[in-house]
């Protein structure tokens, strides 16, 4: 009899483990629908797949050109779920003014996404929220302010990195050439030069690699590499790709500002700050206010120094010079427009100085150019993610907190 039964217990033993497991899978793919589908009255969007959500719907190299098809058929505002995390995505000039001005204290804050907590902690001043995020925010104004935003002294630095630039394009004799890491460079040693109170040669090689590790990050974090941590971030950690080049770079970024920072402790001197940094450093050393007793801000720490000047180095530097770049291209496309340029550029200005603040008003046609070419380009694509901090409303739709 134990013999006969053996094969019907073996046969138990096989198909139970089975249909336990396809139960146990069902139940967790209706779950995980449950959980993600759209509450009542939320933008609308593609079907979804259960623990990829609509990752299917997005383009590996193009991201940006996936959402452009699916604005034009669900409307310029809808929604994505990608893997844990919901998004709802907007287009058009009229919606995004909503939401960046007169909706603007609903969309304050940044999600907490993966890929930002492992690389900011939500320190500095892109990726940080609340308190932390208005006195950092406050503080980087007000002294970059002080060292010459929308003052003189600023113009002052910009027209001598543009003497840099011209020499440095003129080296090339005239040759084909690739302007772009020119570009970086000279927007770059602006930020450098208010930041860290200093600007680096353009035959720097170790700030050239910097530059590049910049360059790279920006591209993958545009990617959909960036989509796949956000919406695996376990998984992706062990899973080899592109998106550990965007930790590596940023580790080596950290390293060459944790350097500057050490040395400006070192040499710091409190009656006489140089740059931004200097000027951290003091708030770090503040203690209380000697007539209301209250405490030092505890948001001014090393941490948000390093993150601080890194959004600095980073956004500005790759935002300001892909602009640049741009203007670049649509002029070399219309030289019947260049040459307007030129003639305006050579009766206002001449060629014995430097272009200035003031000649702006004498020169309309130059800078509708301008302004037409920070309309068209596509400086980013896919912008920094905001967050709702409370229930709203946009266009008719509920978003909730």
């Amino acid at each position: 009899m134990p013999l006969q039964a053996a094969p019907g217990l073996l046969w138990l033993w096989q198909i139970v483990p089975f249909q336990t497991l396809a139960v146990f899978l069902g139940l967790f793919l209706i779950s995980d629908v449950m959980k993600r589908r759209r509450p009542r009255n939320f933008p609308p969007g593609p079907l979804f797949l259960p623990f990829l959500g609509n990752l299917l719907h997005m383009d590996v190299k193009k991201p940006h050109i996936a959402i452009e098809k699916l604005a034009e058929k669900y409307g310029n505002i809808f929604s994505l779920q990608l893997g844990n995390l919901k998004f709802v995505i907007v287009n058009g000039f009229q919606l995004v003014k909503e939401v960046l001005v007169h909706q603007g204290d609903d969309f304050l804050d940044r999600p907490d996404m993966p890929l930002i907590q492992e690389l900011s902690k939500s320190f500095g001043l892109v990726f940080s929220n609340g308190h932390n995020w208005k006195q950092q925010r406050r503080f980087a104004l007000s002294t970059l302010r002080n060292f010459g935003l929308g003052k003189r002294s600023l113009e002052e630095r910009i027209q001598e990195e543009n003497r840099y630039l011209t020499e440095a394009f003129e080296e090339e004799k005239e040759q084909p050439f690739d302007p772009h890491f020119k570009i970086n460079n000279a927007v770059s040693n602006i930020i450098c030069s208010i930041t860290f109170g200093d600007r680096f040669e353009y035959h720097d090689s170790q700030f050239q690699k910097l530059l590049r590790l910049i360059d790279e990050n920006f591209y993958l974090q545009g990617s959909i590499w960036n989509q796949l941590y956000n919406t695996f971030p376990t998984l992706m950690k062990w899973i080899p790709g592109p998106h550990h080049t965007i930790f590596k770079n940023w580790g080596k970024l950290k390293c060459f500002v944790r350097e500057i920072i050490a040395k400006h402790k070192e040499e710091w001197n409190p009656s006489e700050t140089r740059d931004f940094i200097d000027c951290y450093l003091k708030e770090m050393a503040k203690g209380p206010d000697q007539k209301t007793r209250v405490d030092a801000d505890p948001s001014f720490h090393e941490e948000n120094l390093l993150f601080s000047t890194l959004d600095l180095f980073f956004a500005g530097t790759e935002t300001t010079s892909t602009t640049i770049r741009w203007a670049l291209l649509y002029m070399a496309t219309n030289p019947e427009i260049q040459k307007r340029v030129q003639v305006e550029i050579d009766t206002v200005i001449g060629q014995s100085r430097q272009p200035a603040l003031e000649d702006r008003d004498n020169m309309p046609y130059t800078n509708a150019v301008i302004h037409k070419g920070q309309r068209i380009s596509n400086i980013v694509p896919l912008n920094v993610p905001r967050m709702a901090t409370r229930d709203t409303t946009l266009d008719g739709y509920q978003l909730p907190k």
